[in-house]
């Protein structure tokens, strides 16, 4: 009898070994204004070898999006499960447990479940939003300059009390990465893997570039000639509302941008420079990270996920940053590598799905065989299995005009469609239509247009779907900038 039960012991043992072997852990670079411009996404220009790597040994998607082209609302959409409408949080001044203090995050769930969980640099846009549900937490680190001057100038700008205090938009010092935080993130990384190598893990490694100021060590800028790049067009289509594009988001706060009017081309084509040395840097430490992965024979067993917050615009439509619901500010870079002892793992495939950022966490409660909260977003697990694999119909965003005016809109993978609503009413203000069949841009509105009326009323249909008419008002849960 004794033996029996001691073999029985034994066998249950096991059985739970190799069901904690077989549980995958969750390695997710999370990237800041990352537009779907790299060389794995047929860009001429950015030099991006180590994530192309990553797309050879994964699923690339062509058609991802995000809930909304802002940093806050954003990450607390991926890092929830939950659009900006469900939340009721639009803008960047209020954190997620201000407003929400019961709603179950991913890594909440995931530290409940028994995973190491760690935050790495930018991850939620305000660092105090979960601090409580990570296990290892760094926090992300306020931008900085490391060229004497633009110390110098960053005090003075301090001391003078000038306002808003930020320096220049861009610098090219010649330092080693980790004199630069992203740098500083992957080293982070680096050293907490080789700490946590024997547990189960959801890391995030959030890496700030390239968002403003276009900061990277002068290697990085030394890979492009300057001259090389095209000053984009700075038209607008006809007709677009008033109101779809910023005024020119962030950037005009930075030290030597002038404050009115266009650009000149020799500025645009430095912070365009800027932008791709940025990217290149940012390449770089997801290579290093990688790296460690393998040499730490954790590949075997690491779902990596690459992704970013939001698209970007470096002077297209003459406009910059992101904030609008265009199509180059709303789609984003996605690529999911299966743990390499997974069958079935699909390798150098590319999915023209629709698929949203909102659908990350519960594709991660379904691949590690956890019970989540209620999402609005659905698994992609299928999808990452067989990419061939239709996804859903329409993928939606939204970006509010203050509390009066919030803008909608629908893409079904060639044509994006948006309406301006009144927040309360849901009166239709304005409307756009534009194709976007081979091309981030569009400069023809063809909403109204009697030659595409079925396109349009088709799309009109889809985004009915998930903003009706005569739903209740935008839920507003913004606390007021004081």
């Amino acid at each position: 009898m004794r033996k029996l039960i001691l073999l029985l012991s034994i066998i249950c043992c096991i059985s739970k070994i190799s069901a904690q072997s077989e549980t995958p852990n969750v390695l997710i670079f999370y990237v800041d204004d990352l537009r779907a411009e790299l060389g794995c996404y047929g860009s001429k220009t950015a030099i991006t070898p180590n994530i192309d790597k990553l797309a050879s040994e994964g699923v690339m998607f062509n058609k991802a999006y995000v809930q909304q082209a802002i940093c806050a609302p954003s990450r607390m959409s991926t890092l929830t499960g939950l659009r900006p409408e469900t939340l009721g949080i639009y803008s960047i001044f209020t954190p997620l447990r201000k407003i929400h203090k019961d709603v179950v995050s991913m890594p909440q769930l995931f530290k409940n479940n028994g995973y190491k969980t760690v935050s790495i640099g930018k991850v939620y846009h305000h660092s105090v939003d979960d601090k409580n549900y990570w296990t290892d937490y760094f926090a992300k680190e306020s931008n900085s300059y490391v060229k004497p001057e633009n110390i110098a100038l960053m005090k003075r700008i301090k001391e003078e009390g000038i306002k808003p205090s930020k320096g220049p938009a861009y610098e090219d010092a010649d330092v080693e990465d980790e004199a630069y935080k992203d740098g500083r993130a992957a080293k982070y990384a680096i050293e907490t893997l080789n700490d946590i190598k024997d547990d189960k893990f959801l890391m995030f490694v959030g890496l700030s570039k390239p968002h403003l100021p276009f900061n990277a060590p002068k290697k990085y800028w030394d890979l492009y000639n300057k001259n090389d790049f095209k000053i984009p067009s700075r038209q607008k289509p006809e007709g677009m509302y008033r109101l779809a594009l910023s005024k020119w988001g962030e950037l005009k706060g930075y030290h030597g941008i002038p404050k009115t009017g266009d650009l000149d081309d020799e500025l645009t084509r430095t912070l365009i420079h800027g932008y791709h040395a940025s990217v290149s840097f940012v390449d770089a430490q997801v290579g290093k990270v990688m790296e460690t992965l393998e040499e730490l024979d954790l590949r075997k067993n690491t779902m990596v996920i690459f992704m970013s917050d939001h698209g970007y615009k470096i002077g297209e439509y003459g406009a910059w940053c992101k904030h609008s619901n265009v199509e180059i500010d709303v789609r984003v870079p996605l690529i999911i590598s299966r743990e390499t002892n997974y069958k079935k793992r699909k390798t150098g495939k590319t999915s023209n799905a629709l698929v949203e950022n909102v659908d990350i966490f519960p594709t991660l409660v379904e691949l590690c065989g956890l019970e989540g909260p209620k999402s609005d977003g659905k698994s992609i697990l299928p999808i990452i299995n067989k990419p061939n694999t239709k996804g859903d119909e329409i993928a939606t965003s939204v970006y509010a005009r203050g509390k009066k005016i919030m803008g909608v809109t629908a893409t079904d993978g060639k044509w994006r469609y948006t309406e301006w609503r009144d927040s309360k009413t849901h009166d239709v203000l304005a409307a756009e239509l534009y194709e976007h069949k081979n091309s981030l841009l569009s400069f023809e509105n063809f909403s109204g247009n009697s030659k595409y009326s079925k396109v349009e009323e088709k799309m009109k249909a889809l985004l009915e779907t998930q903003f009706p008419r005569n739903a209740a008002p935008f839920l507003q849960n913004d606390i007021p900038r004081k």
